[in-house]
């Protein structure tokens, strides 16, 4: 596709089906707030092509993300649209996050043929996820169980599991409903069970940070209960060397004024230790909310939690 960057504002996606609707979406909320037309620019990401590892292993989540980058720095597009739970704790020098939308369904979802929840699985019953947040989860409540790699977009996982590569898997809640297939879910994982990534169901939108005019234009697409709780979650992660290869679950919850944050870290290896913490304060301000964080790190920090940190 080409563009005309200089009457447009182009927005980089990936081309998965839940990556253009997100992509998709945003434009639409842009097209209302702009009389610039609102493209699109699809890219498919190192992410995308590497199918036969687990991403921990080949580079994290960034690789979701850096082609994206990329396309920003060269001009070629203006802003990208991106799974929030995707995005690195620590962006490049010259990106932000201008803003965050309004939080799906944060949770996690059982998905199976013949199952209708985790517990009524069989023994040494096959699990599909390649989540390590997911598998120490998964292994704390049923230790029993096979959990298996699973790589792909989400049609892709799905079928997978259609073909009886798995008995289950597990999949975000907010990909499903957001591309029509909330018929799909079995049950979904109550939060205190399942602790969600930091960010996980969220939007994010990320500009260089230059370009003053579009994060004007951003603000109003920004949801500040979400952006707060979610820059909560990014701080716990970022205060304890976040990446793709930390078992780290954090989600954050509204009490009147007061942010509730929950976290949970496991060992990248099969120990079956789980640290979990929960603080809350009264946040009304991004220096609050990643106080909040930082808290909650340290708490995970007292119990230990440099044992169950990855080597750097």
């Amino acid at each position: 596709m080409t563009t005309d960057t200089s009457s447009s504002w182009v927005i980089a996606t990936r081309e998965s089906r839940l990556a253009l609707w997100q992509a998709h979406h945003v434009q639409a909320l842009l097209r209302s707030r702009t009389s610039r037309p609102v493209e699109l620019l699809g890219m498919t990401t190192r992410g995308d092509q590497i199918l036969d590892r687990t991403l921990s292993k080949v580079g994290g989540k960034g690789l979701f993300v850096k082609e994206l980058e990329v396309a920003l720095e060269e001009g070629r597009a203006h802003l990208a649209v991106h799974s929030l739970k995707d995005v690195p704790m620590d962006l490049p020098p010259g990106f932000v996050l201008a803003a965050i939308l309004e939080r799906e369904d944060p949770r996690d979802a059982f998905v199976s043929a013949r199952h209708a929840s985790l517990a009524d699985l069989p023994e040494a019953a096959r699990v599909g996820t390649s989540s390590l947040r997911r598998m120490v989860q998964l292994r704390a409540l049923r230790p029993d169980l096979r959990i298996e790699p699973l790589r792909g977009n989400l049609d892709t996982r799905l079928r997978k599991l259609d073909e009886g590569q798995y008995d289950a898997i597990v999949l975000a809640a907010a990909g499903l409903k957001r591309l029509g297939l909330g018929a799909r879910i079995r049950c979904v994982f109550d939060v205190d069970e399942m602790i969600p990534a930091a960010g996980q169901g969220a939007l994010g939108i990320e500009v260089r940070t230059e370009q003053t005019e579009l994060r004007e234009l951003l603000t109003g697409l920004n949801h500040e209960p979400t952006w707060l709780a979610a820059h909560a979650e990014r701080a716990v992660s970022r205060a304890l060397g976040g990446s793709c290869s930390m078992p780290l679950a954090a989600h954050a919850v509204w009490s009147g004024a007061r942010l509730v944050l929950n976290v949970a870290l496991g060992a990248a290896d099969e120990r079956p230790t789980v640290l979990r913490a929960r603080v809350e304060a009264e946040v009304r301000d991004l220096l609050a909310a990643e106080a909040l964080g930082l808290e909650a790190a340290a708490q995970l920090r007292a119990q230990g939690a440099e044992q169950l940190l990855p080597a750097h």
